[in-house]
């Protein structure tokens, strides 16, 4: 048998009364939700639609807010969900233009105009630092994987909230 000195014994008692089963009282939950949060990106995760032709599309896309994120974005990522994406939003509305510097994963890049219809989208490759631009001020750019909007038949006009 080891030896435990008198003074462990009482903070060693607290801290196992602190892991054991309460006295069957249920521990308060939150009533609010806390925000989703990407694994790897560490980004708020929020949800998206895009409308086309009277159907909305949801996913739940990573929130690139800062000028740290957005310089980031998704490079070194090796896959992404089909209903995921990431959306930059540009606060004060500019026009814009994206590259793949780094970013293993094919992309449509969607340029979001002021009144939240996609004015262009890109196909962008992987490693290719080409600028994409947009077709005018944009206050939001959407990525997904290449080929989601034309599989979802997404087109410049259709109306992206967020």
């Amino acid at each position: 048998m080891r030896w435990i000195a008198p003074a462990l014994l009482a903070p060693l008692a607290l801290l196992l009364t602190a892991c054991s089963p309460g006295s069957g009282e249920a521990a308060p939950q939150s009533t609010q939700a806390s925000p989703a949060v990407h694994p790897t990106s560490g980004l708020p995760v929020i949800p998206l639609t895009v409308t086309h032709a009277g159907k909305k599309h949801a996913f739940r896309v990573e929130l690139a807010s800062t000028g740290q994120q957005q310089a980031m974005g998704l490079m070194f990522r090796t896959q992404m969900g089909a209903d995921e994406g990431m959306i930059f939003p540009m606060d004060p509305p500019r026009t814009a233009s994206f590259w793949m510097r780094n970013t293993v994963i094919p992309l449509d890049i969607i340029f979001i105009g002021t009144d939240g219809r996609i004015l262009n989208i890109a196909d962008a490759k992987p490693y290719d630092e080409t600028p994409l631009p947009s077709a005018g001020v944009v206050k939001g750019v959407l990525e997904l994987n290449a080929g989601r909007t034309r599989e979802l038949g997404i087109v410049a006009g259709d109306v992206v909230n967020w």
